[in-house]
């Protein structure tokens, strides 16, 4: 029996990936990298899964969190940049231990971005000469229910500086499926990169306008200029750093090429992905 390692099993995607894998027939023994299992085996007790110490920021976990393992679901978290500090010696342990793929969730447009991590790491992968599969997702449909999620529910307001630039979206749901799909296939999936995307681009005016007809109340779009953003997230008290990000993932795409839908999702799970409109139905608990 092979075995897989999902690492930040605990956040959005890797819980969606463990629930189905949880829902697939494999002959893969998972385990779930945490870094306190003591606190986290409550979490993930619905999933059919190991519990094993694993801390990004801590290599001595390294070694026997990839003892034996075959495929790893690698991704990155946001508060961690420093591929070389974090990344460098992970994917060496990799090498070590004879991990034979690596499936890492990765952003859409990444190739043509050398400055962002996500970029760097791909790189090293390709370097170890371990088999991979690169996903590069969308912007996803959670971040509703996560970073934006304050100002939807308190201000009923989406307040971005993005402009009317159009978005491609995607719902964490799918990337799940495709990556347990592909965790469990990796012979199909050999040395590739997809982009994951639904089949529909949205401004956040757009999105503002279904979000309205979802939930039932006025939402607003409002797109402050850079300073009035930066100063009324620090007000917040949101950190500097994820404040950069939010400009970074919002701002910039007003100045660059608009992004492309793909059939990935549909070709990999034989299904048309989630629009914006499914994902807002399915989370109004959530939205709220």
């Amino acid at each position: 029996m092979g075995k897989i390692l999902i690492t930040g099993a605990t956040g959005n995607v890797g819980m969606e990936v463990l629930k189905s894998l949880a829902n697939l027939n494999h002959n893969y023994q998972v385990y779930s990298g945490v870094r306190n299992i003591q606190a986290d085996e409550k979490k993930l007790e619905q999933f059919n899964t190991q519990l094993i110490e694993f801390d990004f920021t801590n290599a001595d976990t390294f070694q026997l969190a990839l003892t034996g393992i075959d495929v790893l679901f690698l991704l990155r978290p946001p508060q961690i940049s420093e591929v070389q500090k974090y990344f460098k010696p992970l994917v060496e342990s990799a090498v070590k231990n004879g991990v034979k793929h690596i499936v890492f969730l990765s952003v859409q447009g990444v190739e043509n971005s050398s400055i962002i991590p996500h970029h760097k790491i791909e790189k090293l992968i390709v370097e170890s000469k371990i088999d991979y599969t690169f996903l590069r997702p969308a912007y996803f449909m959670q971040n509703f229910t996560t970073t934006l999620h304050n100002d939807l529910k308190t201000k009923n307001s989406i307040y971005l500086p993005a402009g009317n630039a159009r978005f491609t979206l995607v719902d964490v749901t799918d990337i799940g499926e495709v990556a347990a799909k592909i965790l469990t296939e990796t012979v199909n999936y050999r040395n590739q990169c997809f982009e994951l995307t639904c089949n529909e681009k949205l401004t956040f005016t757009e999105m503002a306008v279904q979000l309205s007809k979802g939930l039932g109340k006025t939402i607003q779009y409002k797109s402050p200029n850079l300073v009035s953003f930066f100063i009324t997230k620090k007000k917040e008290k949101m950190p500097a750093m994820l404040i950069l990000v939010m400009i970074m993932l919002h701002y910039f795409p007003r100045f660059q090429k608009e992004p492309d839908t793909t059939d990935c999702i549909a070709n990999i799970l034989n299904k048309e992905p989630k629009k914006f409109d499914q994902f807002i139905f399915e989370n109004q608990h959530n939205l709220y």
